[in-house]
């Protein structure tokens, strides 16, 4: 079967530490934002561009988790920061990958999720 999923963007919150749901697959197993931000003296977004960087060099370790779930609908909540999507190819090597690699052949959508506030002006809606 050809397993499905959705990428949700938003709101920003960096290290957004505690969710309100449970992961099936967490990053965390993998890279540790704070323990980045310690490890190599980098703030919140330097530390997000690394760990981004970081399961793109991995990305087995989550193509192996993701086989798991291949018949559940994906839904993978990333950080809201646009410019680690728009600014740099981490993610959409990832993306790439997952959608395109054989055995893998994800369909994915893209959400993001902005405050209803910045919708209200044009300028703020860009902003956002």
């Amino acid at each position: 079967t050809m397993p499905f999923g959705q990428v949700v963007l938003g709101p920003p919150d960096p290290a957004n530490e505690e969710l309100p749901y449970e992961c099936a697959i967490n990053i965390t197993e993998l890279v540790v934002l704070e323990e980045i931000m310690g490890e190599l003296g980098l703030g919140p977004n330097g530390a997000m561009v690394y760990c981004l960087e970081y399961l793109e060099k991995n990305v087995d370790w989550l193509e192996e988790k993701l086989a798991v779930h291949q018949d559940k609908y994906v839904l993978f909540d990333l950080p809201g920061q646009v410019e680690l999507y728009t600014h740099h190819n981490s993610l959409h090597t990832v993306v790439d990958r997952l959608t395109h690699a054989k055995g893998l052949d994800y369909r994915l959508t893209a959400v993001h999720l902005v405050d209803s506030y910045y919708c209200s002006d044009p300028g703020n809606f860009i902003a956002a």
